[in-house]
């Protein structure tokens, strides 16, 4: 009915909006009507045919400077702020459109991806996304970055701030760490333990972590103690690996949507393969033990997949598949992950730790591994839908 007024007056639709929420309906128009239109007889036609509708009207003159500022608008960047949350309050949302406002970007729009929440609080649990559509600088958007990052840290939430580009509309794979990210064990530790060394295994861990060792020098120790343990302990270890909550949906989606998918992991093959079948994962790259007279020798077979190699062997997949690094994301929780987070499109530290997630600046470390399809816009409803 309003258009039809609308329709009657000719005007010109410049912009349009609509959001339903509980069952009530909101729509923004900004119109132009041509020159010798009775603009007070068409304001009255249509707060006429609103309340004959039954809605309520409200108008707004637009001045051609301000409007000419509107277009010009158009040219600024865009983001899209991803808010993650065991049930999203007024305060979380409160401090974010705050420290938008405050770094010079806009929110154009919100879109509830999660679903519709029962009051006794019976769901996944309580798990709540929201989407923003955020427009501003780009200085604006990596010191909202940090900002989001200390306010997440004070009231519980994830949060990602992607630009929004053609690229973020079109990722096609995707890149996995292994152990803590895809499995949530530490398989070299889980060895360690079954074969009595496990206290030797976990001072060198300490300290490559310190920095003391690099990757490869601490791998090649730890594996070395480990020799003589039998291989069928190998195969009882990662028969055992207990799979990260939410992999298998968001496997099945991604699957289903047509990604590509790899483990790229400074872990055991052995295990990848147990993941690659029962996941259907398409490509494996991670380090080998070698095998003797049914026992491991304590040595490493082949190249060492270590941190440079991670993102080495993510640009090589790229190429391969004939894609952009900007349409791949990776997903882990090291510090050997973090050249792959940021050589992909959408870097994300799952359960990383602090310094991980800061330097990732997209991270997930509330929730189970499907929590990654928010980030890539699907909403709920377009999750169950790719199952």
């Amino acid at each position: 009915m309003l258009t039809s007024t609308l329709a009657r007056h000719r005007a010109r639709v410049l912009d349009i909006g609509q959001a339903v929420i509980h069952r009530q309906l909101n729509l923004a128009m900004l119109v132009q009507l041509p020159a010798g239109q009775d603009v007070a007889a068409a304001r009255k036609a249509l707060s006429q045919a609103a309340q004959s509708a039954g809605v309520t009207a409200r108008f707004q003159p637009i001045s051609p400077a301000a409007y000419r500022d509107w277009v010009a608008g158009r040219g600024k960047s865009r983001y899209i702020v991803t808010l993650l949350a065991n049930g999203i309050s007024a305060e979380q949302l409160a401090r974010v459109a705050s420290l938008i406002e405050r770094h010079g970007l806009n929110i154009d729009t919100v879109r509830r991806l999660s679903g519709r929440v029962p009051l006794d609080g019976a769901s996944d649990p309580a798990r709540a996304s929201v989407e923003m559509s955020v427009r501003g600088p780009a200085a604006g958007q990596r010191e909202l970055k940090a900002a989001l990052f200390e306010a997440a840290g004070e009231l519980a939430f994830d949060f990602s701030v992607q630009e929004d580009s053609v690229y973020r509309r079109n990722r096609r794979l995707v890149a996995f760490d292994m152990d803590s990210t895809l499995i949530d064990a530490e398989i070299i530790d889980e060895l360690a333990a079954r074969h009595g060394v496990g206290a030797e295994v976990g001072r060198i861990t300490a300290a490559a972590m310190r920095g003391e060792v690099d990757f490869k020098e601490s791998l090649k120790r730890r594996v070395a103690l480990l020799a003589g343990l039998p291989e069928p302990v190998l195969v009882e270890v990662a028969a055992r690996a207990p799979i990260m909550d939410g992999t298998h949906r968001l496997m099945n989606s991604l699957r289903r949507l047509g990604y590509r998918t790899a483990i790229i992991s400074g872990g055991f093959e052995y295990v990848g393969r147990r993941l690659c079948d029962e996941l259907e994962i398409d490509d494996l790259f991670a380090n080998s033990m070698t095998v003797a007279n049914g026992r491991l020798t304590g040595e490493l077979q082949g190249d060492i997949v270590d941190a440079v190699g991670k993102a080495r062997i993510l640009a090589g997949l790229c190429e391969r598949e004939g894609i952009s690094p900007h349409q791949a994301i990776a997903i882990g929780d090291g510090a050997n992950d973090l050249p792959m987070l940021t050589a992909a499109g959408l870097g994300i530290a799952f359960h990383a730790k602090l310094v991980v997630r800061a330097s990732a600046g997209h991270a997930i470390s509330n929730f189970g591994l499907d929590s990654v399809l928010y980030l890539l816009g699907f909403s709920d409803r377009e999750i169950a839908q790719s199952q």
